[in-house]
């Protein structure tokens, strides 16, 4: 449908829609390397100019994927981390700088105390509840999300990228969308409507905005939290910058993922 609705606008545009599954290393991997051979195949510049990570789900029951991560874990942090890893090289290689934007949630505000140890960060430890925190590991996992966008953008400028590769995060804001499927529909239908009353809940189209802005943001903006649209930035939380966290993070997760089919060295950027 996307494909068709851009060559609509530019029948000359030359696309193709690839499947990911983002909760499951092995199918990114198997992605990635699609996507540099169709870039070969197609005789285009092998590079990449942006990569917004998008995908996100709210599961309210426990769910294992093939890796033995919790699967609302995978999907929001873990496989936007592997997908960053992989095609780094390609954002490395546009012949204009490129930028990549990380989706989050201002619900990560409501983490105020963060472990980040394997078994806290696969989701393990959650799956061994009795019962299923689910609002506590989407919180989680978006703050993981964003922990991670600001250690990317520190390391890049570390190793002198930094006018290279833009990290950026957006935050839609409370946007109507289908995410809270699984919760019971009394408890959503009530959020949602007590939200549109207060004037906080967003159409779907405007819950676009803030994403728009990081990816369309000017070269030279990085490591900025972009929220509601209209250009706005504003601070995420306090622990959200904790470099000492974030580094700890991301130690972690490349620790966690040296046993995948990765391999078994460490996987630095």
């Amino acid at each position: 449908m996307a494909i068709t609705k851009i060559k609509g606008w530019n029948e000359d545009a030359h696309l193709k829609a690839f499947q990911a599954d983002l909760s499951s290393v092995e199918s990114i991997i198997k992605f990635s390397t699609s996507l540099r051979q169709w870039l070969l195949d197609s005789d285009l510049h092998c590079s990449v100019q942006i990569l917004i990570n998008n995908a996100g789900i709210l599961a309210t029951s426990p769910r294992v994927t093939t890796e033995g991560y919790d699967k609302m874990i995978a999907t929001n942090y873990i496989g936007p981390f592997v997908m960053t890893k992989l095609l780094l090289p390609l954002l490395e290689s546009s012949p204009v700088s490129s930028k990549i934007v990380n989706v989050t949630s201002f619900t990560h505000r409501a983490v105020t105390n963060m472990q980040v140890d394997e078994g806290t960060v696969s989701g393990k430890r959650f799956l061994k509840s009795k019962q299923y925190p689910y609002a506590q590991i989407y919180e989680y996992s978006k703050l993981c999300l964003l922990l991670f966008s600001y250690e990317l953008h520190r390391q890049l400028c570390q190793m002198g990228k930094s006018h290279q590769i833009f990290v950026n995060v957006a935050d839609p804001g409370v946007v109507q969308t289908n995410i809270m499927r699984e919760v019971p529909a009394s408890l959503s239908w009530v959020a949602f409507f007590v939200l549109k009353r207060l004037r906080l809940l967003e159409s779907f189209e405007s819950g676009n905005d803030s994403i728009i802005d990081a990816a369309l943001t000017p070269p030279g903006t990085s490591g900025v939290y972009f929220f509601g649209g209209k250009g706005r930035t504003i601070n995420s939380s306090a622990l959200s910058q904790d470099t000492k966290l974030a580094h700890e993070l991301w130690e972690t997760t490349s620790d966690l993922l040296s046993v995948t089919p990765f391999g078994n060295k460490r996987n630095n950027f």
